[in-house]
């Protein structure tokens, strides 16, 4: 249909046909509504439909000849065509509206092309984008807002675009501008708090494991800590190297800062696997969980795998300034990231692989609190683990495990701004939970048995055994 240049007769298709003669020197004024298709102007309510005012240079270079205007207006909900690979956005009414002058391509107007698309007033969080179809954007065609320039209104949204093809209204998500700068400066205050902690954890975490004497299982679970918490501190690090930075460096380093961050927030998410992985072999396959340089191994996929995700995400050119804009389409915040045009590789490199890891967590963290319940129901543990340190052992694998950052599927749609605060703020305070976490967890102050997750183990070790 776009190729060709030939209007096929499909079902729910209306176009209209106007003959047009040389000796036009006014413009044309039609109106188009989704169920009733285009008509002349004073056809249709007034307020009903939206409008298309067609300018008369268009017609001055055929004033010596006859030509067709063909309005077509598409439900692409039925057709099932004008789909973009990972849009967010909804098109308002499903409605696409296509228009044709003659059979030759019309772009570089002086006087823009003006479709005025009618609609109610829009509900919070959206942003209305007038938009054309472009089919040479990514493989199979896109969205673009080349050349159109968009003037919100509470009755209807003009879109004046300097060039005919086939139009429609995106109704983006976003957020007003006092609730993203509030955000930014959560986020940014939270994320110096969470390095500073990150800095208490790593140094509490080290000096105990120097200072006491733990088990070898309990040392590992303690190294395996402190890299989490390295991971979490290079990552607020980054943010903030971002946030100060992007939107006055130089591309080549934008790009740099982008892989730099998309390498932290990797290295975050997959520490918190392999914490996860560390619970399922000690609660889930107890005995014979000996691994020759267990630290080391974990090392090495901690920090190593995502070097080959951002390698791979750096060939084909997945980094850039990525913009922040408000619902008034106004720019916040520049950051070094994933490029608009790569949103695939966030998609499948950052949802994709926390969801699975989530997944996985959760499962492991669902078999944990069944096997620390069983074992405080036989007695096992009793005058060693008292309420309250249970609640905050199951509340810090909770954190541990990379819950707070579930939030981030919650995050979508008009009414996210709640969730968005509650996310930024659990995940910039994480820092301070785990450190709390450790501190109350590992710390020998009492004749207790020290290592609380090391003494439920040997108690499942000697129930499993008998068993």
């Amino acid at each position: 249909l776009l190729q060709s240049g030939q209007h096929s007769c499909l079902a729910g298709l209306k176009t209209l046909l106007l003959n047009v003669s040389r000796a036009i020197t006014r413009d044309v004024l039609l109106t188009f509504s989704p169920t009733a298709g285009p008509s002349k102007l004073n056809t249709t309510e007034k307020g009903k439909a939206g409008k298309i005012h067609l300018p008369r240079e268009i017609f001055r270079s055929l004033s010596s000849q006859t030509v067709r205007v063909v309005v077509t207006v598409l439900n692409i909900q039925q057709l099932g065509m004008f789909k973009e690979v990972n849009q967010r956005a909804r098109v308002l009414d499903n409605t696409v509206v296509g228009i044709t002058v003659g059979e030759s391509s019309i772009s570089g107007l002086q006087d823009p092309v003006q479709l005025t698309f009618a609609h109610r007033q829009l509900p919070q969080g959206v942003t209305p984008q007038c938009v054309f179809w472009d089919p040479s954007k990514g493989q199979a065609g896109g969205w673009s807002s080349g050349g159109c320039v968009t003037q919100p209104g509470d009755k209807g949204t003009v879109c004046s675009c300097d060039h005919l093809t086939f139009f429609t209204l995106l109704l983006n998500p976003a957020l007003d501008g006092s609730t993203a700068k509030a955000l930014m400066a959560v986020a940014t205050a939270g994320c110096g708090v969470a390095m500073a902690f990150s800095i208490f954890t790593m140094a509490f975490c080290i000096f105990i494991r120097c200072r006491f004497r733990f088990e070898e299982t309990v040392r590992i679970n303690l190294g395996l800590h402190v890299n989490l918490v390295g991971s979490l501190f290079l990552l607020n690090l980054a943010f903030l190297l971002n946030s100060g930075l992007s939107g006055r460096t130089h591309p080549r380093t934008c790009r740099v800062l982008g892989g730099l961050t998309h390498y932290c927030l990797l290295c975050c998410f997959t520490w918190t696997a392999l914490e996860g992985c560390q619970l399922y072999l000690l609660f889930v396959k107890v005995l014979g969980t000996y691994i020759h340089r267990h630290l080391a191994k974990m090392c090495l996929v901690g920090w190593g795998f995502p070097v080959l995700v951002v390698g791979v995400a750096g060939v084909i050119g997945s980094y850039g300034e990525y913009s922040i804009q408000t619902k008034d389409q106004q720019v916040i915040a520049h950051l070094c990231w994933i490029t608009s045009k790569h949103l695939l590789v966030h998609y499948i490199t950052n949802c994709g692989y926390f969801g699975l890891i989530f997944l996985f967590n959760m499962a492991v963290f669902g078999v944990v609190t069944q096997k620390s319940c069983s074992l405080q129901g036989t007695g096992a543990v009793q005058g060693h683990r008292k309420p309250w340190k249970v609640a905050l052992v199951a509340a810090g694998l909770f954190c541990l495990l990379g819950a707070t950052w579930a939030l981030a599927f919650l995050t979508y749609g008009i009414s996210s701004t709640p969730v968005l605060y509650l996310f930024t703020i659990l995940n910039s305070l994480q820092g301070i939970f785990i450190f709390i976490w450790l501190v109350v967890l590992y710390y020998p102050k009492t004749k207790e048995t020290t290592g609380s997750l090391s003494y439920i183990i040997r108690q499942d070790k000697t129930t499993t055994a008998s068993q």
